[in-house]
């Protein structure tokens, strides 16, 4: 019997920014300003979290514990 492989979350970068992605579904984003006007802050957001952070590994981590809080939390006034 075939493993069925799960889809891994990744990091891309991109221009300014770097997305953390599942398939084709974007989970969250960090976003850097441009070089001349860039205030050293990386802002990140991940569904209705964002925060912001000294490091972009920090920021990184942010994103995933969101999407990971968001996943394995259930929604408190869903109206399924």
């Amino acid at each position: 019997m075939p493993k069925r492989s799960r889809k891994q979350a990744f990091w891309e970068r991109g221009y300014l920014s770097h997305g953390y992605w599942l398939g084709k579904e974007r989970l969250g984003l960090v976003k850097l300003g441009p070089k001349k006007e860039w205030d050293g802050v990386y802002r990140w957001q991940a569904g209705s979290h964002a925060g912001q952070a000294a490091t972009l590994e920090e920021a990184k981590r942010g994103v995933e514990q969101a999407v990971l809080i968001g996943v394995s939390q259930l929604p408190l006034f869903d109206k399924n």
